[in-house]
C-alpha cells in the first residue's frame, strides 16, 4: 500500500487550517512551483502536483474529512495520473489567469470533486494577455498624457476570419468532450475536470485547416495604439487596457493589454507615496531671523513664510498640491524640507562677521547635554588620547 502522504504539511499548513488559509497556501505555493514558471524542471512539475492532489483533497470539507479519519483519501500518494501540462488549455490568459481558471474554470473540479465533473461548462477560453513599457518624463507623469504605443500580437486571419477552419467548412464538435472542453479523470471514486486532450479546452476540432493560418486562427501582427496616461502614475504603474491583449485562436475573446510605466526622475521633486519632497536650501540669517521665500510647486510656485529659529530639516507642507492620486481620490501633498546652507569656506569679510556674530550669541547650545555642570577638561583630554 502506498505510503500515505501528509497533505497538511504538503501545504505547510497545521491541521487546524481554515479554508481560506488553504486556499492561500496553494496559491503561493501553486505560482512558485507551476510549469510555466519552471519549464523543464522535472522536480517542480512533480511538487506542482503533489500541490495541486494535497489541495483538492483538503479544499473539499467531505474529503478532507474523509482524509483526516486515515480513509480512502489518504493513500492516493502524489497525485497519481495528474498532469500540469494539460492544463496548458485552460491558462491560454498567461500565468495572471491560472487562479480565476483554477476556481472558476476547469481547474477548479478540484475543490467541486464529482460533482462539478458533468453538466457544466468551463468558462470560455481567452487569448494571451500582453504587457507593454511605455517611459515618460516626471512632468508627463503628474499631469497626465497620451502616448503612442507599438505593440506585437496577433489579428484574426484574414483568410477564415478567426475560425482557423479553410473556407467553406466549419469547426466540428469534438467528439472525445462533446463540446464541453473538458474531459473528466477518474481518481478513485472522485474525478477531475482536465481540459481536453483532443480539442485542447476550445470544445471544437478543425478537420479542414485554412491554408493561411494553418488553423490557428491568427496571423503575428504589430498594433499601434494611442493610450491615455492618467495623472499621478508613478514608476511601475499597470494600465489595464480591457480586451486589447491577443485575440487567441479560433474567435475566442481576447486577452488584456497592461502598459507598464517607466517614469524617469525630477532634479527637484522626489516621490515618495502619494506626496512630493522638495529640499529648500536657507542661508543663515534666514534661518535665524525669518524669512519669505519662493518655492517651486507642480503648476508654478508659491512663497512660504520661514518662522524665526527655524530649525535644519524643518518640513512645511501644502496639502492637496501634490500629484493626483490614482483612482480619483484627490491629490496627495508637497512637503518642503527646509536646510540650512552652511558655506564650506569664508571670505575675510564674512570671517569677520561671524566672529562679530559669536560675540553676541548667548549661551551654550550643548548645556543640556551635561545636566550636572560642564564637563572637566581631564574628560576631554582621556576622549581625546582615547582616539586613534
Amino acid at each position: 500500500m502506498a505510503e500515505r502522504p501528509d497533505y497538511y504539511k504538503v501545504l505547510g499548513v497545521g491541521k487546524n487550517a481554515t479554508d481560506e488559509e488553504i486556499k492561500k497556501a496553494y496559491r503561493k505555493l501553486a505560482r512558485k512551483y507551476h510549469p510555466d514558471r519552471n519549464p523543464g524542471d522535472k522536480p517542480a512539475e512533480e511538487r506542482f502536483k503533489q500541490i495541486s492532489q494535497a489541495h483538492d483533497v483538503l479544499s473539499d470539507p467531505d474529503k478532507r474529512k474523509e482524509y483526516d479519519r486515515g480513509g480512502m483519501f489518504a493513500g492516493l500518494g502524489g497525485a497519481a495520473g495528474f498532469d500540469p501540462s494539460q492544463f496548458s488549455g485552460s491558462f491560454s490568459g498567461g500565468f495572471g489567469d491560472i487562479f480565476s481558471n483554477i476556481f472558476g474554470g476547469a481547474g477548479g473540479a478540484g475543490q467541486r470533486g464529482a460533482r462539478g465533473a458533468a453538466g457544466q461548462r468551463p468558462p470560455q477560453a481567452r487569448g494571451h494577455d500582453l504587457e507593454s513599457e511605455v517611459s515618460l518624463s516626471f512632468d508627463q507623469a503628474v499631469h497626465g498624457t497620451q502616448v503612442s504605443l507599438s505593440v506585437p500580437t496577433s489579428k484574426p486571419c484574414p483568410t477564415c476570419h478567426g475560425s482557423g477552419a479553410r473556407p467553406g467548412t466549419s469547426p466540428k464538435v469534438c467528439p472525445v468532450c462533446n463540446g464541453r472542453g473538458v474531459e473528466a479523470q477518474s481518481q478513485g471514486i472522485f474525478s477531475i475536470n482536465q481540459p481536453c486532450s483532443n480539442c485542447k479546452g476550445s470544445g471544437t476540432v478543425i478537420e479542414h485547416p485554412c491554408p493561411t493560418c494553418e488553423g490557428s486562427g491568427a496571423q503575428r501582427s504589430v498594433r499601434r495604439l494611442r493610450v491615455n496616461v492618467p495623472a499621478g502614475v508613478r514608476d511601475g504603474s499597470r494600465i489595464k487596457l480591457a480586451g486589447k491583449g491577443d485575440p487567441g485562436v479560433r474567435g475566442v475573446p481576447p486577452g488584456d493589454l497592461y502598459v507598464i510605466t517607466r517614469v524617469s526622475d525630477s532634479p527637484i521633486f522626489k516621490r515618495n507615496g502619494d506626496n512630493l519632497e522638495i529640499e529648500v536650501p536657507l542661508t543663515i540669517p534666514e534661518a535665524i531671523r525669518g524669512a519669505v521665500v519662493e518655492v517651486p510647486t507642480l503648476n508654478g510656485s508659491k512663497r512660504l513664510r520661514v518662522a524665526p529659529g527655524t530649525k535644519h530639516g524643518t518640513v512645511q507642507r501644502l496639502r492637496g498640491e501634490g500629484p493626483a492620486r490614482l483612482g480619483g481620490k484627490g491629490n496627495g501633498d508637497l512637503r518642503y524640507r527646509f536646510v540650512i546652507d552652511v558655506p564650506a569656506s569664508l571670505s575675510a569679510e564674512q570671517s569677520d562677521a561671524v566672529d562679530q556674530l559669536s560675540k553676541v550669541m548667548n549661551g551654550d547650545p550643548r548645556a543640556n547635554l551635561f545636566p550636572q555642570g560642564s564637563p572637566r577638561a581631564s574628560s576631554a583630554t582621556s576622549a581625546k588620547a582615547g582616539e586613534h
